[in-house]
């Protein structure tokens, strides 16, 4: 029997639990349909995946190579694997997506041991590493070899150039690596108002996992090299963690999309405007804490436990802590002023009840 495809969901319902919630923008649903028709020799010899290398080039100068794969574990996995040895470990904040929601892929499929250390706003700095930077020579420790940082960080917050710059000195003059989770690069550059280079390989950043999904791609990541010094067996370490695409044409015009002209800082701006409405609405509702600077694409609050439940009914987002009552909202490119200011309204007539 034929079954014909048809729409399953309402189009117009938008919430916000999580910019990956969104569609991909139809300027990459187009590029996708360009790429399509023809043959071209896979696993990442066609012509799209070669032309992103300029593209990236073009942002993160001529020594950055691109290693396109499916997804922001993927890319973080492939990246400190390919920057640590069999006893090596990373230092990251306790909040990190690496330590927190990546269901254990950096210590079971990478096989590293990861040194967390907790932080007020989600950032590491030379003195916070430091609770972790030692005992190389003990057999008895995970040797710390790899600093790992986000921007903008899972906290919403955005670390400047000169404060990456001191991370990846300090990191460097202990003998460690640097990484950058970049899933939502675009939000930082958006949010500091800067190119992406210059809080990445222009400030020592030795390897950053780059985010297309949550800017507008339907899938797909990539795990840009910027110092080919820093890393090792990066081909065969792609295909070891399954994150070698057959069809890699369809991952890499995707990132060309965003990355070949404004598209990616349309879109990360878009979602950061939406977010800072959103924050300047809420703070006006009485009961309602906003717990960290709202520098990116996410707003976290504070608020009371049945008020978030109702809430829950109407629009969909996450509890951040659910004990303290803790909530994280975000913002995506395709988040509406009028999605804004409806969240508002009904934020204002719960808490009214």
């Amino acid at each position: 029997m034929r079954t014909d495809a048809r729409r399953h969901h309402d189009p117009q319902v938008r919430g916000f639990a999580s910019d990956n919630y969104a569609g991909a923008h139809p300027e990459v649903l187009a590029a996708i349909a360009l790429a399509n028709g023809g043959h071209q020799i896979a696993y990442g010899e066609d012509d799209y995946t070669e032309h992103l290398q300029r593209v990236m080039h073009s942002h993160f100068g001529s020594t950055a190579e691109a290693f396109p794969v499916f997804n922001g574990t993927g890319a973080n996995v492939v990246s400190l694997q390919a920057m640590t040895d069999r006893w090596g470990a990373v230092i990251c904040a306790e909040s990190a997506h690496i330590n927190v929601d990546e269901g254990g892929a950096p210590e079971r499929v990478g096989g590293l041991k990861l040194l967390t250390v907790p932080t007020p706003d989600g950032k590491l700095t030379p003195e916070l590493i430091d609770r972790q930077a030692y005992g190389w020579d003990d057999e008895h420790r995970a040797m710390p070899q790899v600093v790992s940082i986000t921007q903008n960080t899972e906290l919403g917050t955005v670390y400047t150039p000169d404060e990456i710059r001191a991370i990846c000195e300090h990191s460097h003059e202990r003998g460690m690596k640097v990484h950058l989770d970049g899933a939502r690069i675009a939000n930082a550059a958006a949010s500091l108002d800067v190119p992406m280079r210059t809080f990445t390989n222009a400030v020592g950043v030795d390897v950053l996992s780059f985010g297309g999904t949550k800017n507008g791609a339907l899938f797909g990541e990539a795990v840009v090299v910027l110092n080919p010094d820093a890393v090792r067996a990066m081909k065969h370490l792609r295909k070891l963690s399954m994150q070698l695409a057959s069809k890699m044409r369809f991952v890499s015009v995707q990132l060309e999309a965003l990355l070949a002209r404004d598209l990616w800082l349309r879109n990360a701006r878009h979602a950061n405007s939406m977010a800072q409405r959103l924050a300047e609405g809420v703070r006006a509702v009485d009961g309602v804490e906003i717990l960290h600077p709202v520098q990116a694409n996410a707003v976290f609050a504070r608020l009371p436990h049945d008020v978030s439940e109702r809430l829950q009914k109407r629009f969909r987002f996450y509890f951040w802590d659910e004990a303290a009552g803790d909530v994280r909202w975000m913002c995506a490119f395709d988040t509406t002023e009028d999605d804004v200011d409806a969240f508002v309204l009904a934020l204002k007539e719960e808490m009214a009840k």
